[in-house]
């Protein structure tokens, strides 16, 4: 039995998620557990979950997840938008959490999932897209600079 469809392609978190996210080299959308997820050979976001350990708890459809080196995750762990992703979480995976405020108060931009979606796809993609990326961006084509400006809320 497939997986009911848990977005609304409307959705401008998920309209700028795209914009974003399809902006690395041979980044594509894919529908996975009814949730859209970005990839290459693998995925390196996904936008809706839950928390691990709660599965009664309430879905997180505005939780970006993504697959930080571990020295990333440790310097996010007192962020109070950032949260262990249920089923992810155990493979090193981080979910943020883009309807909080930060312990600032201040909610997330979109040169913030920007450089989580950078970071997600240099641990995910090949050496060889890494490198197209790396070039793209000597050339001017970065999708953290040309990311939209603003908070993502």
């Amino acid at each position: 039995m497939p997986h009911p469809r848990m977005y609304d392609d409307e959705d401008p978190v998920l309209v700028g998620l795209r914009r974003v996210a399809l902006a690395f080299p041979e980044a594509i959308e894919v529908e996975t557990h009814g949730r859209p997820s970005f990839r290459t050979r693998t995925e390196f976001a996904y936008l809706g979950g839950g928390v691990r350990g709660k599965p009664a708890g309430p879905r997180r459809d505005h939780a970006l997840m993504v697959h930080l080196p571990p020295e990333e995750t440790r310097a996010l762990a007192d962020d109070p938008r950032v949260f262990e992703p249920a089923y992810l979480g155990p493979s090193g995976w981080t979910g943020v959490d883009l309807d909080l405020p930060d312990a600032g108060g201040s909610f997330t931009t979109w040169h913030e999932v920007a450089e989580l979606l950078d970071s997600s796809y240099r641990t995910t993609a090949s050496r060889t897209l890494v490198g197209e990326l790396d070039a793209r961006i000597a050339r001017g084509e970065d999708p953290v600079t040309t990311a939209p400006r603003g908070a993502v809320r």
